[in-house]
């Protein structure tokens, strides 16, 4: 049973089976749900990264009154849609620590009131239009205006003002802030071309997918983006589909999301 069973993992983990047949079979074998999906697991870390293939996953927490304006993100649902067509200045690693994403580097006043941020160059919106440090300073005041409605308004309250200084950015704070790098990482905070302001729920933004198809409470539809400026870790293209009955989608809540994932497919798609 041991032989079959990883035999048959190494099916998957290549593409060549699925994983409802596998754990099928693992089950009619005896092995439990948890067992079979650690044994995945394994073979798909020993398999490395490859062309190809599918991964499922499900997600709920959308509804009908969705928006792809990054300052309503509000649930599961959209704070991934945003952050697969928007990006913050700096992003953190799974370990927790800072990395540089939008911003190439970063540093404080002696007293950490002042913070600079140098902006990428050649970064490219899904407009067309390169990013400057003036879509940063435009995103920044659309979350800290005062008649701001975004869900980062909590943390841009402890800035001051925000300037561009070349091809920086410079955030004065109310009071010092040794982490406010960190803050900077908040889902809601995507830059965006004038800062939103001219169509903050359009999702034009710099991120690894562009969004083609916007149904709030049914499905998001992106594509990859060609001109995405980090090759190293370029977009997985992706399809997926729906598992929402006409139940969940009166009760977005209980609707989960089915999205799959594909090195050589052209759109990702998510329900919601």
């Amino acid at each position: 049973m041991s032989q079959e069973l990883e035999y048959l993992s190494q099916q998957v983990a290549l593409g060549r089976s699925s994983r409802r047949d596998f754990l099928g079979r693992a089950a009619a074998l005896g092995l439990t749900a948890g067992a079979a999906n650690a044994l995945l697991a394994s073979a798909a870390h020993a398999a490395g990264p490859r062309k190809g293939g599918t991964l499922k996953i499900g997600l709920q927490g959308g509804a009908a009154t969705d928006s792809l304006d990054p300052a309503l993100a509000a649930n599961q649902l959209t704070f991934h849609v945003g952050r697969m067509w928007g990006e913050e200045l700096v992003k953190l690693s799974p370990t927790g620590q800072l990395r540089p994403y939008l911003a190439t580097e970063w540093r404080s006043s002696p007293d950490a009131k002042a913070w600079v941020f140098k902006i990428r160059n050649g970064v490219q919106f899904h407009n067309g239009k390169e990013m400057t440090p003036d879509d940063v300073v435009a995103t920044m005041r659309r979350h800290s205006g005062p008649t701001a409605k975004s869900g980062a308004l909590g943390i841009m309250r402890a800035v001051d003002s925000v300037s561009r200084d070349g091809d920086s950015v410079i955030f004065t704070l109310k009071d010092a802030s040794a982490d406010f790098p960190f803050l900077l990482t908040d889902y809601h905070l995507l830059i965006q071309p004038n800062g939103g302001n001219d169509d903050p729920k359009a999702a034009i933004g710099t991120g690894p997918y562009r969004i083609a198809t916007f149904e709030p409470g049914v499905r998001v539809i992106g594509e990859r983006f060609k001109n995405y400026w980090d090759t190293k870790t370029a977009a997985m293209p992706t399809r997926s589909r729906s598992r929402c009955s006409t139940t969940a989608r009166r009760a977005p809540r209980h609707c989960k999301a089915v999205a799959s994932t594909s090195s050589t497919a052209s759109t990702r798609k998510w329900w919601s």
